[in-house]
């Protein structure tokens, strides 16, 4: 069984997108996240050097989606899982990125993003 801390609807407002009226007037975006690590030692001791503090991965989100204009949602979830996977104790992210306010010439909800990246080198074509 894999443990997960689950942080949901987390809502910034970016600077992000390919068009620049989009970098320019900036939209909400949302992020949702699970964090794979070992809950086993902080559900005992209730202790919360034993846990991945929530309070970071939220700042650790926060700086990506705060941070310079990047041009895909693909790119916002890439760096946030990195940036999460860089902490102690996390083993895996999910990581997903809402973009509400997207124009596709038609009714929407949202246009997302949700990539999955656990601990370990990248290979592969993809690796940048």
């Amino acid at each position: 069984m894999v443990d997960r801390i689950v942080l949901k609807d987390m809502a910034f407002y970016g600077y992000h997108g390919v068009l620049q009226e989009e970098r320019q007037r900036g939209q909400v975006f949302f992020v949702d996240v699970e964090v794979e690590c070992d809950l086993h030692s902080a559900g005992h001791s209730d202790d919360l050097r034993y846990t991945v503090d929530y309070r970071e991965v939220y700042r650790r989100v926060q700086a990506v989606l705060l941070g310079p204009p990047k041009a895909l949602v693909e790119a916002l979830a890439e760096e946030v899982a990195h940036r999460l996977l860089e902490m102690d104790r996390v083993e895996a992210v999910t990581v997903e990125v809402r973009k509400p306010h997207v124009d596709l010439g038609g009714p929407v909800g949202h246009a997302a993003v949700r990539v999955h990246r656990r601990r370990g080198p990248r290979v592969g074509p993809s690796a940048v």
